[in-house]
């Protein structure tokens, strides 16, 4: 039988274990995992295996991942498209954009199809991404002012009147990344497809990834103020909510660009 003072020790043994983390009891006895069975050949535990030259086997080379071409799977991917909602469906099932797995919703279109305007902007930030809509917070809420002073909202019935957003990207990028060239390839032909099932009169390019995205050119302090024509229709490049806010002295220039569109749209 055990007496006190053995007793004593054990427990200040076992205290001890517990505090370095072990804690769990497993056997009556330590077991050393890394030690091979006592009855291994000291050969086989220590020679390595050769080949028939008397060298080493080379480690198997890894099978080369075939490379897929994101561009010409999205063209494949719109070939059927019919209409908005098909094009909805097969964006969202897209499987080549990573950018897919790191956001937390997919991000298509607000606001009227049938809009004689319709607004691309670059890709979602951290409130689209959350909501599953563009333009939403405080970028959002700027742009429905912007376009409210020339008397035209997202939702309203009367086509003339109201505009249809979309983005370049449907994903948010991580960390708010700008997107890549390869992204921005890769999704063309779905934003292309959208526009001619859309088929607005004009287009409005959000700042510079949407210019680069389908002019093929950045600057949007240069670009905007002048229309261009791209997919087809007249486009007006303007300066992105998001810039906006950040640089209120730009506001001024915004303010033009909306009159611009909004005697074009009388004429």
């Amino acid at each position: 039988m055990m007496d006190w003072a053995e007793y004593a020790a054990a427990r200040v043994a076992l205290d001890w274990q517990i505090e370095l983390g072990a804690d769990e009891a497993i056997g009556d006895s330590p077991v050393d995992r890394t030690e091979l069975p006592a009855d291994t050949p000291f050969e086989k535990r220590k020679a390595p295996a050769k080949t028939e030259g008397g060298l080493p086997p080379k480690p198997p080379v890894p099978r080369p991942v075939a490379d897929v071409d994101g561009a010409a799977e999205a063209k494949a991917a719109v070939a059927s498209v019919a209409d908005i909602e098909g094009l909805r469906a097969a964006m969202e099932g897209f499987p080549h954009c990573d950018l897919k797995r790191g956001a937390r919703n997919f991000v298509f279109a607000d606001g009227n199809p049938d809009a004689k305007v319709m607004v691309i902007g670059e890709a979602p930030g951290p409130e689209e991404d959350k909501q599953g809509k563009p333009f939403v917070g405080r970028a959002g809420m700027m742009l429905d002012k912007m376009f409210g002073a020339i008397g035209m909202s997202r939702g309203g019935p009367d086509p003339a009147a109201s505009i249809y957003l979309t983005n370049i990207l449907p994903w948010r990028p991580p960390q708010d990344r700008d997107p890549t060239k390869e992204e921005l390839d890769m999704m063309r032909p779905f934003l292309e497809r959208h526009v001619e099932l859309a088929a607005p009169e004009v287009l409005i390019l959000m700042g510079n990834h949407a210019c680069m995205a389908l002019m093929g050119r950045k600057g949007i302090t240069r670009l905007r103020g002048e229309w261009v024509e791209t997919l087809g229709k007249p486009a007006l490049p303007m300066f992105h909510p998001h810039y906006l806010l950040r640089t209120p002295s730009a506001k001024r220039e915004a303010w033009a660009d909306l009159l611009m569109l909004k005697a074009r749209l009388e004429k």
